[in-house]
C-alpha cells in the first residue's frame, strides 16, 4: 500500500532521517515510537503530503487515500459539530446538493419530452443509485455513532465549534478522519484529549478498522491493545518489528545487547589497528601497510548503540514540611459557567498522604476543580487549605505557556533563585538538555521536550501537595515512567488529572470519579475502579436485559415448561462458570499490570520469555470468555422471553 524507500531529512546541516525504508500493508496496525525529538511527527507529515524529505521517494498504491490526524488543527467558525462532521463525506455532500438541484429542475421545467429532460431524469436516477451505494443514506448515523463514541453528546451536534475547548475541536477532527474511511489512516496523538471510555471505544474501533493503520502514542496500554507491529525511530534510522509495544521491549532489549556486544568487540578492533597504525606508521618498509590500515579505519561503519535506552531523566520531587493532617477541606461548593452547572455541592475532604485521580469524561469538571481548588475561578461554597499547605501546581496547557522566544537555559534562570541558578545547567540536564541543547529557542522544541522544560520548572518549587492536570501529555514512554517513579517516592499529597491508565495503575490511591453531574471518590487504583466499572457495566447490561424481556402469549404444557427450566438451569450454570472465570483472567492481568508498571519487577518480567505469552494469553483467553459470555446471555434472554 505504501512504500518508503532510502528517506533521508535534513535540517539545517542536522540529520533527522538517514536512508529510511518500510512498507505499510493492509492490515497493519503500527506504532511509530522512539525519544521526543525523534521525527515522528515529522515523519506521518511525510507520508501525508509526500514531500519534506531532501532524498528518497514515497509511494502510494494507486487510488489509496490516506486520512491524517496532526496535533494542529485549524478550524473554521460558523459550523456546528454536525456541519463539520459532514465534511469527512464531501461526496455525498455534493450529490446531495445535485440532486436537489436536478429536482428544482424536474419541478420548473415543462419541455417534458426535450432529450435535455430526459438526461436529467437519467442523472437522477444514476446520482440516486450512487448515493444509495455509498450510504446517502445512513451516514447521520455513522457520524452520531463515532461523535457518541468519542463523548459528545446528542445536544452538543447543533453547537458551533467554535464554542468548544481545543481538547473537544481535536474530538470533532479525530471523528472527521475515522468517518473518511481512509485506507491509511495516520494518528498523531490521538488519545491526548481523549477520556479513559473514549480510549476504549477508540481501541475497539481501530481493532475492527478495514484499513492501515500507523499511530504516533505515549500511551502504553493503547499500543498493545491496538498495534500488531512496532517501528522504532533511533539514531535517524527505522527499526521494525512485527509486535505490539510490549513484546517490542523485549525484542529491542535484545537488539541493544547485541548493539552494546558489536561495539565492545569494534571497539577492540579499532585499538588493536591503531596500535599496529602507531607500531609502522614510521617505518618506510611498512608505511604502506599503515596507511591501508588508516583508510580501513575511515571506511569503518561505527557500530551506534541507541542512546534513548542509556539516557533517562533523573529528578525527584522536592519536599517541604510536613503539612497538618487535614490538607484540604471542601464544603458545599458550585461551580456553573452560564447557566450550566458543572459542581454542585460538593463536600470532601483530602488528608495528609492521600493519592487522588481524577478521571471521568472531558467536561464534568476535573479541571474546573483544579481551579477552585487554586482559587483560580469563582464558587460558591468554602475550600479550607489545612496548616502549613504548600501547593504547586503543573497546568495542562503549562508547556505551551513557556515564552517560545527565550532559550531553555532562560526559562530556569529566570525563575530559579541565586542558590539554584548556579545549578541550571545540571538541573536541566537531569530533564535530557545537555550542551547546545540547552541553547534552543523554545519554539524550536518538540512537544515533548517543552512537557519536560514545563516540568524541570516546576521543580523550582518545593510542596508538599501536588496538583497535575494531564502531566503525562506529548511526554515520551521512558519520560513517563520516570515521573511516575518520581511521584511514587512523593511523600507528600497527590491530585492528578490524566487518562493515562498504565500511568496511573500503582501510582493512587483513591480514584476520584466525574461523570453525568455526579463526583464519587472510589478507594484503590485505576485498576480496581476499571475492574468496578466494567462489573456495574455488566450489571447495567443485565438489568436493562431483564426489563426489555417480555413474556409470550404460547402457553406450555407441564413437560414443555419442566423442559424448558431445565434448560434455563443449565445456561444460567454456564454464565455463572463463565462470569468466574471473566473474574479471575482480569484480576490476573491486573496483576501483570502493576507488575509491568513496577520499574523494581519489569525488567525480571520482561526478561522472562515465557512471562509475555502467557500474558497475551490471558488476554486472548479473556476475550474469548467474553464473547463466550455475550452469546450464553443472549441464549438465556432467548428462554426466559418464552417462559408464561
Amino acid at each position: 500500500m505504501l512504500t518508503l524507500q532510502n528517506i533521508g531529512v535534513q535540517f539545517g546541516g542536522e540529520i533527522l532521517f538517514d536512508d529510511l525504508n518500510f512498507m505499510v500493508n493492509k492490515g497493519d496496525r503500527i506504532g511509530l515510537v522512539g525519544k521526543n525529538g525523534a521525527g515522528k511527527s515529522t515523519l506521518l507529515k511525510i507520508i501525508y503530503s509526500q514531500t519534506g524529505f531532501t532524498s528518497g521517494t514515497v509511494s502510494l498504491q494507486k487510488e489509496k487515500i490516506i486520512g491524517y490526524l496532526s496535533q494542529d488543527i485549524d478550524f473554521e467558525s460558523g459550523c456546528t459539530v454536525l456541519e463539520e462532521s459532514e465534511k469527512a463525506f464531501p461526496r455525498i455532500k455534493y450529490l446531495q446538493k445535485e440532486l436537489l438541484f436536478i429536482q428544482d429542475q424536474l419541478v420548473t421545467r415543462t419541455d417534458y419530452e426535450s432529450d435535455s429532460y430526459l438526461d436529467i431524469i437519467n442523472k437522477s436516477t444514476e446520482f440516486e443509485h450512487e448515493l444509495n451505494l455509498i450510504g446517502g443514506y445512513t451516514f447521520h448515523s455513522n457520524i452520531e455513532k463515532v461523535l457518541f463514541g468519542l463523548g459528545f453528546k446528542s445536544e452538543d451536534l447543533n453547537n458551533k465549534t467554535e464554542t468548544f475547548s481545543g481538547g473537544w475541536r481535536m474530538r470533532i477532527e479525530l471523528a472527521k478522519v475515522l468517518l473518511s474511511n481512509p485506507d491509511l489512516l495516520l494518528l498523531d496523538e490521538p488519545t491526548n484529549h481523549l477520556d479513559i471510555e473514549s480510549i476504549v471505544w477508540l481501541e475497539s474501533f481501530l481493532k475492527s478498522y478495514n484499513g492501515a493503520v500507523l499511530l504516533v502514542s505515549h500511551d502504553r496500554a493503547f499500543l498493545d491493545q491496538v498495534t500488531n507491529r512496532t517501528i522504532e525511530i533511533a539514531n535517524a534510522k527505522v527499526y521494525d518489528y512485527k509486535a505490539p509495544y510490549t513484546k517490542y521491549l523485549l525484542l529491542r532489549a535484545e537488539r541493544i545487547e547485541q548493539q552494546l556486544s558489536m561495539q565492545k568487540n569494534q571497539e577492540k578492533e579499532i585499538k588493536r589497528t591503531e596500535e599496529l597504525i602507531d607500531k609502522f606508521r614510521y617505518k618506510a618498509s611498512k608505511a604502506s601497510f599503515a596507511q591501508s590500515l588508516i583508510k580501513k579505519l575511515d571506511r569503518m561503519d561505527r557500530v551506534e548503540v541507541d542512546n534513548n535506552s542509556l539516557k533517562k531523566m533523573n529528578f525527584s520531587f522536592p519536599m517541604s514540611n510536613d503539612s497538618g493532617k487535614v490538607v484540604l477541606e471542601i464544603q458545599n461548593l458550585s461551580k456553573a459557567y452560564d447557566n450550566k452547572k458543572i459542581i454542585s455541592n460538593l463536600s470532601m475532604q483530602i488528608d495528609r498522604g492521600d493519592q487522588l485521580a481524577f478521571v471521568g469524561q472531558n467536561g464534568q469538571g476535573k479541571t474546573t476543580l483544579l481551579k477552585c481548588i487554586l482559587a483560580h475561578t469563582e464558587f460558591s461554597g468554602e475550600i479550607k487549605q489545612g496548616h502549613n499547605v504548600k501547593l504547586s501546581y503543573f497546568a495542562q496547557n503549562q508547556a505551551e505557556l513557556l515564552d517560545p522566544t527565550k532559550t531553555v537555559l532562560s526559562v530556569i534562570e529566570d525563575v530559579a533563585d541565586d542558590s539554584l541558578r548556579a545549578r541550571s545547567r545540571d538541573m536541566l540536564g537531569s530533564f535530557l538538555f545537555s550542551g547546545e541543547d540547552v541553547d534552543k529557542k523554545v519554539s524550536v522544541l518538540s512537544g515533548g521536550e517543552r512537557s519536560r522544560l514545563a516540568l524541570c520548572k516546576m521543580l523550582l518549587q518545593s510542596s508538599n501537595l501536588l496538583v497535575l492536570d494531564e502531566p503525562t501529555n506529548h511526554l515520551d514512554i521512558s519520560s513517563k515512567e520516570v515521573l511516575k517513579a518520581a511521584l511514587r517516592a512523593y511523600k507528600g499529597t497527590l491530585i492528578i488529572v490524566s487518562h493515562d491508565r498504565d500511568f496511573l495503575a500503582g501510582l493512587t490511591n483513591k480514584v476520584v470519579e466525574f461523570r453525568d453531574g455526579f463526583i464519587k471518590t472510589h478507594i484503590g487504583d485505576i485498576n480496581d475502579y476499571l475492574s468496578l466499572r466494567k462489573i456495574e457495566s455488566m450489571r447495567e447490561l443485565e438489568k436493562k436485559t431483564k426489563v426489555e424481556v417480555k413474556p409470550t402469549a404460547v402457553p406450555l404444557d407441564r413437560l414443555e415448561k419442566k423442559a424448558l427450566d431445565k434448560e434455563i438451569k443449565k445456561l444460567s450454570n454456564q454464565l455463572s462458570k463463565v462470569e468466574r472465570q471473566i473474574s479471575d483472567l482480569e484480576s490476573l492481568i491486573e496483576a501483570n499490570d502493576i507488575d509491568l508498571a513496577n520499574p523494581l519487577k519489569s525488567e525480571s518480567l520482561l526478561a522472562d520469555e515465557t512471562f509475555f505469552k502467557n500474558y497475551q494469553a490471558s488476554k486472548d483467553s479473556l476475550e474469548t470468555y467474553m464473547e463466550t459470555w455475550s452469546e450464553l446471555e443472549e441464549q438465556l434472554e432467548l428462554l426466559l422471553s418464552k417462559r408464561p
